[in-house]
């Protein structure tokens, strides 16, 4: 991969961070999409290990990918470009949600929300198929795939997406011996394994530590209560919301009220859903809420998973040498495809599809994609306004 710079980062995820609705599995579908085959930053092999690595580890999976997509392309600059033109839109957003709620209450707004699920929707159905025409070229992986899906599907247990995962691994092993170590699918990093084992120590010295400060100062609690639920949250997204429900309703920081109120202020915007930290610490009570608390939340619910990333990248490069590594990989890589496949049907076709109406802007946005190759930004517009136009004139 080319080296770029930290500003070219900055301005894609920007305008990743403005346009990426629909949540975590949209966003991978945006990040194909304008990466890996507008930009080329990555190749196919590079984004799907990527991918497989963050499904691996608790925290926001998009979010991390991301950071790690940043961190690749110019470095710890990249990474922190990365992170910062991609949460602060919608932490923005969220942090002013009073005045935004009300303009999306009505029927337009409603409207003009469920236009956004139908561009995530067409999204993803074109990430899927590009992954599944390069992950999986034959029928061992294809049948990786489909068995990923299907235990996925019939299950609807977030956490069998890691133990999918892995068995994806496993049978990878077995059914794609003839998969090599591949120089176009090694990830390269700016640090090595030293400065990863250091990454790693301080991900467990906080997660142990920042315990015992919390009698220090409000401020403390809250970066601890975040960064825990950061920690050990696995799947992402709308998985971390009981997590943070328990840390800041049980313990009288946010009202009942309050919480879900910008929930729902959550689901308008685009980029990260862990950007509701951000919220909730602007609700904080007295002098540790507002601007400060928000900032402190922020930071503590993203650093886990960036530290368990940087400090494990090392360590997979140097693995993904080997030749039983790289079979292992073209399984995980089937697996991940077929994740995608299951998300694909729930959660974005559930909550996106409710007629023959949402089938037909759904598959012109889904031609523009795939066939015209048009931006996203067309594909949004479309969306948005032919829903609007259908809610209120038919």
């Amino acid at each position: 991969m080319t080296p770029g710079s930290a500003r070219e980062v900055l301005a894609v995820f920007l305008k990743l961070g403005m346009t990426s609705f629909g949540g975590p599995i949209a966003h991978l579908g945006f990040f194909h999409r304008e990466l890996v085959e507008r930009r080329r930053w990555v190749s196919e092999e590079q984004y799907a290990q990527l991918l497989g690595l963050c499904q691996f580890l608790p925290g926001p999976a998009s979010s991390q990918l991301g950071f790690a997509l940043g961190l690749m392309r110019a470095g710890w600059a990249g990474a922190l470009a990365a992170f910062l033109a991609f949460t602060l839109p919608s932490a923005v957003l969220l942090f002013g949600f009073a005045a935004l709620l009300p303009q999306l209450s009505g029927p337009i707004g409603v409207a003009a929300i469920h236009g956004l699920k139908l561009v995530a929707l067409a999204v993803v159905a074109h990430g899927v198929m590009t992954m599944a025409r390069q992950l999986c070229p034959d029928p061992r992986r294809a049948g990786i795939a489909t068995a990923a899906a299907v235990v996925i599907l019939l299950s609807g247990q977030a956490w069998l997406q890691l133990v999918s995962v892995i068995l994806g691994g496993l049978a990878g092993l077995y059914l794609c011996r003839d998969a090599k170590p591949s120089p176009g699918g090694e990830l390269h990093t700016p640090h090595g394994i030293h400065a990863g084992w250091i990454l790693l120590g301080s991900f467990f010295l906080l997660l142990f530590g920042l315990p015992l400060l919390t009698g220090a100062g409000a401020e403390f609690a809250l970066f601890e209560a975040f960064y825990r639920a950061g920690a050990l949250v696995f799947g992402g997204g709308h998985v971390v919301l009981p997590l943070l429900e328990e840390t800041v309703v049980a313990s009288g920081w946010v009202s009942a009220d309050d919480f879900l109120a910008g929930y729902g202020a959550a689901q308008a915007v685009p980029g990260p859903l862990f950007s509701f930290a951000a919220y909730l610490g602007a609700r904080m009570p007295g002098a540790d809420g507002g601007l400060l608390g928000a900032s402190v939340a922020l930071i503590g619910i993203f650093l886990p998973g960036f530290l368990l990333l940087s400090g494990i990248l090392p360590l997979w490069r140097m693995l993904a040498r080997y030749k039983v590594a790289a079979r292992a990989i073209a399984g995980v890589n089937a697996a991940v495809v077929g994740l995608l496949a299951a998300a694909l049907y729930d959660p974005v076709w559930t909550s996106a599809v409710f007629g023959a109406k949402d089938v037909a802007i759904a598959l012109v946005a889904f031609t523009m994609i795939n066939a015209l190759r048009l931006s996203v930004i067309y594909v949004v517009a479309w969306c948005v306004l032919a829903n609007v136009l259908f809610a209120t004139i038919f």
